[in-house]
């Protein structure tokens, strides 16, 4: 095959991950980016009366009119049921799809303990729903629920629901490790009989329960898989489905099989993230192609080597995901580090300038007492021009106070700040209110700088973390703060170490202002 089929369950097994809930208007959104993307078949989830959200999507997704086929997912009929009188699957024809996926037993297991039938009415059930919604004009894709378990158990039958299904109609058949315990070698085996057992078109369908899910696939698509059906950031029940993020550039990068190209290849990192925000939880930073530390450097010989030749220790460019190179900062760095974090800026810059070295040194000073310049690229830029004298203050913080109160019982609680500024030689004396402290300071600390300086009003919080340096200190511990801000355009992060969580979040604030002025001043 030289090229494969990419088919998403982002919205219907994806939102089955603990944590993620999507929203109609979430579905909505991320149906249109799949398909800006260019996957072949996004499953929008399982209509059914009990779950008004999902007929709402299927309603409202075709106002969209997506190129990708729009597909709903559901079971075969049930047992005492006949095809025509299943509620499940004129649900199904409801939705108005052309695409409908269908999954059905494959392990004798299931069947005789979980739909309490004989193995020979569910291979009655699987050929009569799929002929039954064949006959309705829809195109019907076979996932064979559990078909690597069931083929441990008994290859016959597991085969034989295969023939079942294809004696339907089904366009795809498509092979689940549903329980993502078979190993590579035991799944190429199985697909090779399946292969021979039907002349359908084979997919496959993975989970990462013992870490193989896209070796898996991969050992799948190697034997001939037409279809790959996955999760993109690898969402899923469990430890999750395949990753699309991973599989995907796998396909076109290593294996040269087409899927959504690679001009939309560039895109998926930018959409990996997107996922994300959209599920409200933290972007996976280790997650290849598209994790921001796949493409992170930070030992010196490393690095070192990296000036040289870029092969040398990265395995893919990173652009054609849509990443980028970075080199970390940090005690283990060298003066080829801090040459390469700067050549953006100074690309005449030498590993022999004294400059470098005082940079290094003041790095490695700093992070002796706990600073980190990995995820605070901002602070480093700052540092190192402030050495090289390329950067001076344009304000300067002077002090602060912060409090809490509480006004009456079941108010919330107000966090008050006041600070000193100076500003241009002048000491401003400002006072603001806040949801908590580091909001309270930041909202004082704009009151004394943004009228000398508007650029500062597009900057804007992003995200805030604190770590404990040491807990064996107790509430007495160094504490590291780290702010990331952005100004709609740009995004940076800043840092700030202290025995008091205040005092490290007024030093990475202010870190972040001068950021924006830094940059500001170098356009």
């Amino acid at each position: 095959m030289s090229s494969v089929e990419i088919y998403d369950s982002t919205l219907r097994d994806g939102a089955q991950a603990e944590g993620i809930t999507y929203s109609l208007q979430d579905k909505l959104e991320i149906a249109q980016r799949l398909d800006d993307l260019g996957v072949h078949f996004i499953e929008g989830g399982w209509p059914n009366p009990t779950n008004p959200k999902d007929l709402a999507f299927f309603e409202q997704v075709r106002a969209l009119n997506l190129r990708a086929r729009v597909t709903a997912f559901g079971s075969t009929r049930r047992p005492a049921n006949a095809a025509g009188e299943d509620a499940t699957l004129n649900t199904l024809l409801k939705a108005g799809t052309d695409s409908v996926t269908l999954f059905g037993k494959s392990w004798d297991l299931h069947v005789t303990e979980v739909l309490k039938t004989t193995r020979e009415e569910n291979l009655r059930l699987i050929e009569d729903s799929v002929a039954y919604l064949v006959a309705r004009g829809r195109e019907v894709t076979f996932d064979a629920e559990h078909f690597f378990d069931g083929c441990a158990a008994d290859a016959g039958y597991a085969l034989e629901t295969l023939r079942a299904a294809e004696r339907g109609g089904a366009r795809v058949l498509v092979l689940c490790d549903t329980n993502g315990g078979t190993l590579p070698g035991e799944v190429a085996r199985m697909f090779r009989a399946a292969a021979g057992a039907v002349g359908a078109p084979l997919g496959i369908h993975t989970h990462n329960d013992a870490g193989l899910a896209v070796a898996n696939t991969i050992a799948a698509v190697d034997l001939g898989a037409a279809q790959v059906q996955g999760t993109f950031n690898g969402y899923g029940e469990r430890c999750g489905n395949v990753n699309l993020c991973t599989v995907i550039p796998v396909l076109e990068l290593k294996m040269g099989r087409a899927s959504i190209g690679r001009e939309k290849l560039a895109q998926l990192m930018d959409f990996s993230r997107f996922l994300s925000e959209t599920a409200n939880v933290a972007h996976d930073h280790r997650q290849p192609f598209v994790g921001e530390s796949a493409y992170a450097h930070k030992g010196g010989v490393h690095i070192d080597a990296m000036n040289k030749d870029p092969r040398c220790y990265e395995q893919e460019d990173p652009e054609a995901t849509g990443n980028s190179r970075r080199y970390l900062v940090s005690d283990q760095s060298g003066g080829s580090t801090v040459v390469a974090k700067l050549g953006r800026f100074f690309p005449e810059l030498s590993k022999k300038d004294p400059a470098v070295a005082e940079v290094l040194t003041e790095v490695k000073r700093l992070e002796h007492q706990g600073y980190q310049f990995e995820a605070a690229e901002g602070s480093f830029e700052l540092l190192a021009r402030r050495c090289m004298g390329l950067y001076r203050d344009r304000f300067r913080p002077l002090s602060f106070h912060v409090s809490s109160r509480k006004e009456a019982e079941g108010e919330p609680e107000v966090a008050e700040a006041v600070v000193k500024v100076e500003v241009n030689g002048r000491v401003h004396h400002t006072v603001g209110e806040g949801d908590g402290p580091v909001n309270a300071m930041d909202r004082a600390l704009r009151k004394a700088v943004e009228a000398v300086f508007p650029d500062l009003k597009a900057v804007h919080l992003e995200d805030y973390k604190v770590r404990v340096m040491s807990s064996s200190d107790g509430t007495a511990a160094r504490v590291r703060v780290l702010i990331e801000s952005s100004d709609g355009h740009d995004v940076w992060g800043t840092v700030g170490v202290s025995e008091n969580i205040i005092e490290a979040s007024w030093i990475a604030l202010a870190d972040s202002l001068h950021c924006k002025l830094m940059r500001e001043e170098g356009r």
